[in-house]
């Protein structure tokens, strides 16, 4: 870590090293992190926050380099994206999602009962993407083509004892993108959240953190269902215990992509 200056709020980071390069062309505050008094050495003008993170006080200021606010915007724009089934991009993602899913398997059509075997609610998913909007298709599809073992035996529900009454998963994963646009705080404009900073800092540098974030979290949220045996009616309570592992993970000060979470190695 290190302290910088420029012009404009500032707030604790860790900085990322020189070496790392791309692998690719709301809630409470970690018990980390706590506010503390104004620095002296703030000049005037300068509105401050500041971390204590392992006895250490770190500042930086957070005005976005270029690279990270283009990410940052871009990512925003993803976030925007309703879920427009009349759209034929929308359409041949969710084809896309099939195929890669099921390869073996035909689909006979966009709304059709097979849809049921994935984990959407009815026959037509599209009515389920409200919450998440087009990205949560885009990171389940993201999974699907990445990590396809660790996809497939979520789909499947091997491993472990599993309850009677399991998680859909489909509409599981659509909550799994919404909680982590929650957790980064990302639709507000200004930052709140000492995670958020990190995980900007990451994005700078990964354009698809956001989605290995996304697999990442999937595979906390099984792990811990297994561990609490846990059924459907607990899918809210697993999925706020995932969330703060989340937090814990990107917090960790050698934590400096999404790659050096401990719970990135539940993925293949």
């Amino acid at each position: 870590m290190r302290a910088e200056r420029n012009q404009g709020s500032c707030v604790a980071i860790r900085c990322l090293p020189p070496a790392f390069i791309s692998r690719y062309s709301n809630g409470s505050s970690s018990s980390d992190d706590v506010t503390c008094g104004s620095p002296r050495w703030i000049g005037r003008g300068f509105s401050c926050v500041c971390i204590k993170r392992k006895v250490v006080y770190e500042r930086v200021c957070v005005n976005l380099t270029p690279s990270q606010e283009e990410r940052l915007n871009r990512l925003k724009h993803r976030m925007n994206v309703y879920f427009d089934p009349s759209r034929h991009g929308h359409q041949e993602a969710l084809r896309a999602l099939w195929a890669s899913t099921y390869p073996d398997q035909e689909l006979h059509g966009l709304i059709s009962e097979q849809w049921k075997q994935m984990g959407w609610q009815g026959k037509d998913p599209s009515t389920d993407f409200r919450g998440g909007g087009f990205i949560s298709l885009e990171n389940l599809l993201f999974f699907a083509k990445t990590f396809s073992g660790s996809f497939q035996r979520l789909l499947n529900k091997q491993g472990g004892k599993r309850a009677a009454w399991e998680y859909p998963f489909a509409v599981a994963g659509v909550n799994i993108t919404f909680m982590i646009m929650q957790m980064l705080d990302l639709h507000s404009s200004k930052p709140r959240r000492f995670v958020r900073t990190v995980f900007i800092q990451m994005l700078a540098e990964d354009e698809w953190a956001f989605d290995l974030l996304y697999c990442v979290a999937f595979m906390v949220m099984d792990k811990q269902w297994l561990e609490r045996n846990a059924s459907y009616m607990e899918f809210n309570e697993v999925l706020r215990s995932t969330r703060v592992q989340l937090e814990k993970e990107l917090l960790l000060d050698d934590v400096m992509r999404i790659e050096d979470m401990p719970s990135y190695g539940l993925l293949s």
